[in-house]
């Protein structure tokens, strides 16, 4: 009997009529043969209105004590829909991250899973009961609640489906699958049926929605087939697995990302304030991409970016930023980035040249480029950002295909 894991976001289950509706698609799993676990987000915009509570008290609330507040979210929906199986005649029970062995590091707010003992999953799976996980959500060696960060719940189901040696992975949302771009930005996008593993982590860390980051290593290291569907209605999916040498080739997707801070360190003491300046981030548990430093006689320089979206005190960070470092440090918003994604499209420098052809040609500045041997990335005013996403899509993906 094979195990499958299933994975429906907070849109999926917004209200009670949604959570019943994907307990009747459960029961059709079920009925099928396969064993079943579900890993569930909360409900909606459960999670914002969880945050927007704490700082109506706080500016400053605690990361842990956030994450005993947040972890709610995914438990009530767990419950819900487990009251719903149980009325279907489906034999079901409901665990925390916890309870079904999600072991992270002692991170809060965007821990990373370290381990997964499954055996209470396991269990539960041989009385034949199907057994609902709330996402997002895990358990420090520590013994404290921890969340995992936006999109965590995906992370969540691909943890459980490697610590199962599941069949298969499927994540259900709003949307039947992977686009080669927003399709609320770029209204020429187009279906991606397959991608590999490294096409998609790409994607996710340059600030594709549809799929955590994380949990795309997660099934690569596993080796486990994620099926991306839509949870109502819909004959598409995309299919992210390995794939053979080659058939990733050229330009797959246009990708863009809001709300980048990017932070720049000048003169002599740049080295040493770069050392104490990723201690204190460390602290404060916010992670740096895109690191840059340079040396020129006396003077050095260093810039990184942060991505701005799950920063929850980010204001009196900023403050205490200033405060340390005056006028040898520039925190920078208002930026955004646009990235093109697609194996080996960096063998030469035709796709890096032409692009900044077209972004010059039609007066975007372009703040940064970084380079990876999957993705070239663009750093630009935040109000370019679409449009740039758009004319690049046009360019390297409609044009072709």
């Amino acid at each position: 009997m094979s195990i499958v894991v299933q994975k429906y976001g907070g849109s999926s289950v917004a209200d009670v009529d949604k959570i019943k509706a994907i307990a009747k698609k459960i029961c059709e799993v079920k009925k099928s043969g396969d064993d079943i676990v579900v890993v569930v987000s909360a409900m909606g915009k459960t999670t914002d209105s969880l945050i927007e509570l704490a700082k109506s008290i706080s500016h400053d609330p605690q990361k842990r004590e956030m994450d005993m507040l947040l972890s709610t979210g995914e438990r009530i929906t767990m419950s819900l829909l487990c009251i719903a199986l149980n009325e279907l005649g489906i034999d079901s029970i409901s665990l925390t991250g916890s309870q079904a062995g999600i072991i992270t590091n002692d991170r809060h707010n965007d821990a990373r899973v370290i381990e997964v003992r499954p055996f209470r999953v396991l269990d539960e799976l041989a009385n034949d009961k199907v057994v609902v996980v709330g996402g997002f959500q895990g358990v420090s060696y520590k013994r404290d609640i921890t969340t995992l960060g936006r999109g965590g719940s995906d992370t969540s189901a691909v943890a459980l489906a490697a610590g199962l040696s599941a069949e298969r992975c499927e994540i259900y949302s709003d949307v039947d699958g992977v686009y080669s771009a927003d399709p609320g930005v770029v209204k020429g996008s187009i279906h991606l049926p397959v991608l590999s593993y490294e096409i998609m982590q790409e994607m996710s860390e340059a600030g594709a929605k549809v799929l955590n980051a994380q949990a795309v290593q997660f099934a690569k290291e596993a080796k486990i087939a994620i099926y991306a569907r839509k949870s109502f209605g819909g004959e598409k999916e995309t299919i992210v697995r390995q794939m053979p040498a080659g058939l990733s080739k050229g330009i797959k997707a246009v990708v863009h990302e809001n709300e980048i801070i990017r932070v720049i360190l000048y003169g002599g003491n740049a080295q040493n304030n770069l050392n104490s300046l990723l201690e204190y981030l460390e602290g404060k548990q916010i992670k740096l991409k895109e690191l840059n430093y340079s040396l020129n006689n006396d003077s050095s320089r260093c810039s990184f970016l942060i991505s701005g979206k799950n920063i929850l005190n980010w204001n009196t960070i900023k403050e205490e930023l200033l405060m340390r470092y005056g006028s040898e440090i520039k925190i920078e918003h208002g930026v955004g980035a646009v990235s093109l994604i697609g194996d080996g499209i960096n063998s030469d420098n035709f796709i890096l040249n032409e692009s900044i052809k077209i972004l010059e040609k039609y007066s975007v500045k372009i703040f940064g480029v970084s380079i990876t041997s999957f993705r070239i990335t663009f750093l630009l005013s935040n109000d370019k950002v679409k449009e740039s996403a758009a004319m690049l899509h046009k360019k390297w993906i409609e044009e072709i295909s």
